[in-house]
């Protein structure tokens, strides 16, 4: 049975500029310049200020509009054009300071243009001697072996794709030979199936000696012994002195497990951090600055204004003229829009920011992690009087420059934990004591998570041993079986 319902009800719709406001704000200073660039190139109404032209918009005056008007609904005879135009004797750009700094510019600098990893070793291969088949098939491992070094494939499924892409026809046995010649490529290492293989090359490469040669014994017989720091089950089964296996393990442990990220790493270019904020220590007073590259000097084009003057003071109106206003119109509200929005994130950054540095202000002034405060997401909207989605927004992926170091946002954010005195303490530094109390262990006999949980205990942190664990875990800190040296 069909019925008919009359229901009302409340609903909140985000207008287009807060939509865009919102995605301003979780843009860090990088990205928002690049948002920026293609703003400006695609609406010609928008500029960016210098010393020659309007650094504020002159319309600030202008009534705001609540909907954005379909271009093909505009009547042109309904358009206030003062609204558009600056009246002001002394425009507003000449009343302020520009904050932006020669400083400030980047500058560029010439890149490098390293030879990558795979085609050194291709370079390499030209010193041997090999037919013109044997080259094919190695230049082909060549270009299987991955970004860390490794061939992860098998020789038969080698053989096989060598059949079907390359149309090389040929035989494990051929394809083993190039591993050999692959194998004898630097960095040593190259080219095996696997950490175990990877280790052997590396020491099979090395100056023989005793140390050496226990090494490799280790490494075919008992890998998995060693991978799991059972060193008893070796002193047993070889019959050496501990200090006689403590060398061959420093000799394996000398060895590099990605052969191929030692080379690339260092041919990669360096991403540089720009931080949105900095904080500076003046007469024991925390200053907060925001980085000038996220307030810059936008103005509404002065060619618009001049076109829109044009059309007010024309006797006769055109059809030509009119389609001309509708678009001009609907770029200054654009252009409006967009730097009301720059103006607005601007704000936004800044209250939450300040609000952060205020709520950790001992640590800002001291620099001691362990004097960070339990943070939450809440805690700073509440002061700042904004949805904690937007203080999530600034918190994501923006830096500050402290005087100890650049530091991301959300570091400083972290949960509370009763101490024995029933204090809140942050899980930081719960965290950062963790990591003293392990650095400082025996590694001889590493404390496991249970005697942790004990010490932390003793220094006034109640803590089950899971969540040491967890922390553990969360700082890529190995159980206390892997921790374990000779």
């Amino acid at each position: 049975m069909l019925k008919q319902f009359l229901n009302l009800k409340l609903s909140q719709k985000l207008s287009p500029q807060q939509i865009q406001v919102m995605k301003l704000v979780q843009l860090h200073t990088q990205a928002f310049e690049q948002r920026l660039k293609e703003e400006i190139n695609e609406n010609p109404a928008l500029e960016l200020g210098t010393d020659e032209l309007y650094e504020k918009d002159d319309f600030e005056n202008a009534e705001e509009y609540d909907d954005f008007e379909d271009s093909a609904t505009i009547e042109t005879d309904d358009i206030n054009i003062d609204e558009y135009l600056s009246n002001d004797e002394t425009p507003e750009y000449k009343t302020q300071s520009n904050n932006y700094s020669d400083d400030d510019d980047e500058h560029e600098s010439p890149l490098a243009a390293p030879i990558s990893f795979h085609q050194d070793l291709l370079n390499q291969l030209n010193t041997f001697i090999l037919s013109e088949s044997e080259r094919e098939i190695a230049e082909f491992l060549v270009g299987s072996i991955d970004d860390m070094g490794y061939l992860r494939r098998s020789v038969m499924d080698i053989v096989d794709d060598l059949a079907f892409t390359q149309a090389i026809y040929t035989d494990e046995k051929t394809v083993v030979k190039m591993l050999h010649v692959i194998h004898q490529l630097e960095p040593s290492g190259v080219g095996a199936a696997d950490l175990q293989e990877c280790l052997l090359l590396q020491l099979k490469h090395k100056t023989p000696s005793e140390y050496v040669a226990l090494a490799i014994a280790i490494l075919e017989d008992h890998f998995d012994a060693f991978t799991k720091k059972h060193y008893d089950k070796l002193l047993q089964k070889y019959a050496v002195s501990q200090e006689v296996l403590k060398k061959a393990i420093s000799e394996i442990e000398k060895l590099n497990p990605k052969p191929g990220s030692a080379y690339t790493g260092n041919n990669k270019l360096t991403d540089h951090i720009v931080p949105d904020f900095a904080i500076r220590i003046i007469d024991d007073e925390l200053e907060l600055t925001l980085n000038s590259r996220n307030a810059p000097s936008l103005h509404v084009s002065k060619d618009y204004q001049e076109m829109m003057q044009t059309y007010k003071s024309s006797s006769k109106k055109s059809s030509g003229q009119k389609d001309a206003v509708q678009f001009i119109k609907q770029k200054l509200d654009a252009a409006k829009w967009f730097i009301d929005a720059v103006k607005q994130r601007q704000e936004t950054l800044f209250v939450t920011m300040s609000a952060i540095m205020h709520f950790q202000s001992e640590y800002f002034l001291d620099g001691e992690e362990t004097k960070l405060k339990p943070m939450i997401l809440k805690d700073i909207a509440d002061r700042v009087g904004l949805d904690i989605s937007t203080v999530s927004r600034v918190a994501n992926s923006k830096y500050v420059e402290t005087p100890y170091g650049t530091k991301l946002l959300k570091e400083f954010f972290s949960e509370a934990m009763k101490n024995d005195q029933g204090e809140d303490v942050s899980t930081l530094e719960i965290k950062k004591i963790l990591k003293t109390v392990i650095e400082e262990e025996d590694k001889h006999k590493p404390l496991t998570d249970d005697q942790l949980a004990d010490l932390l205990k003793d220094k006034g942190y109640p803590i089950a041993r899971r969540t040491i664990a967890k922390y553990r875990e969360l700082l890529d800190i190995p159980v206390a079986r892997m921790r374990k040296k000779m």
